[in-house]
């Protein structure tokens, strides 16, 4: 995998001259993030008098334990979901095996900003932010889910704890914070139902421009499920970002949430379902961060996964006040 600014570069042109012609550049280039999971790359594709801002995701993190989407999966996704009309950017090729950059696609670039903390510093739009993220889930819950058939053999499409427990046994690490967790939620559960789920739709996943929702990013958890269980995730208590009374990413309460979902169009759903989703949310987030200090340790030395690993007694803890009823 190309590491320098030159490889890089020259790895994208041979990639995009593939695609657009020998006569197009590659300009303005600049990673934004090496995160956990992808690197991403901002460039500019020149092809004469036209340019094109652009977003080149590579996947990152690799191996066994990865419970990621391959890219090619995500990019299909992205190309029914923005045929749908859906607030994603525009998919533009995949990257192969002719490519020496990849796994990974391209798309094309957004305005907005994605920092929870940018966005809940002003709460000038923060209403019509929340009534935005319900409409944009609204509209996803209602696609044919029969045109995501290639999502269902996904464990995460089936028994939702029985594919979290699995990830966790993989690991045999002792987590019996996580264990009792898992073992309420067997014991409250809520019917499950399959529809196209985003499956890591949260405050920091989200493109915003001013009161505008202008993409949906990170499809590597896309799965089938419950429609509560993509409001759940973002009203669970690590999204909200010191907004605590705020449930619903920061932006508003999970009353309202919901109730801007079902004016949307969504079902109508009850608060207590949602709550068993973030509580199941706070499990599988602290299933998360118990994988990437696993990855730390014995995969890819990354400081990221390392505060992950470390971050896991902290899901811990907030899944047992929760259930206890300490914490809404």
């Amino acid at each position: 995998m190309p590491a320098s600014r030159s490889e890089l570069e020259a790895a994208l042109t041979a990639a995009v001259q593939r695609r657009f012609g020998a006569g197009a550049r590659v300009e303005n280039l600049k990673q934004a993030t090496l995160g956990g999971s992808n690197r991403t790359l901002l460039f500019d594709v020149v092809e004469g008098a036209s340019r094109r801002r652009l977003v080149s995701r590579e996947e990152t993190f690799t191996g066994h334990t990865s419970p990621f989407l391959p890219p090619k999966t995500q990019y299909r996704i992205l190309q029914l979901v923005y045929a749908a009309g859906a607030p994603v950017t525009e998919p533009v090729f995949a990257f192969d095996e002719q490519d020496t950059l990849g796994p990974g696609y391209v798309t094309a670039f957004a305005a907005g900003e994605t920092l929870p903390r940018r966005l809940l510093a002003d709460p000038t739009h923060h209403a019509a932010i929340l009534r935005g993220l319900a409409a944009a889930l609204a509209h996803l819950h209602k696609l044919d889910p029969a045109q995501f058939s290639f999502l269902a053999e996904l464990p995460e499409s089936g028994d939702a704890i029985a594919a979290l427990r699995q990830r966790l046994d993989v690991l045999e690490e002792p987590h019996p914070a996580l264990e009792l967790g898992l073992r309420w939620l067997e014991r409250n559960a809520p019917p499950q139902r399959r529809v196209l789920l985003h499956g890591d739709f949260r405050n920091g996943n989200v493109m915003i421009d001013g009161a505008r929702i202008t993409a949906l990013l990170d499809w590597e958890c896309a799965h089938l499920g419950s429609e509560a269980e993509d409001l759940g995730w973002l009203c669970t208590r690590s999204w909200r970002f010191g907004a605590m009374d705020k449930h619903a990413g920061g932006f508003g309460t999970r009353r309202e949430l919901l109730d801007a979902y079902a004016d949307a169009g969504g079902r109508n759903i009850e608060e207590d379902e949602v709550r068993w989703w973030e509580r199941f949310g706070l499990a599988r987030w602290g299933m998360y961060n118990v994988l990437q200090g696993y990855g730390h340790v014995h995969g890819r030395a990354s400081p990221a996964y390392a505060a992950c690993g470390r971050n896991a007694a902290l899901m811990e803890y907030d899944l047992l006040m929760s259930i206890s009823g300490r914490y809404d």
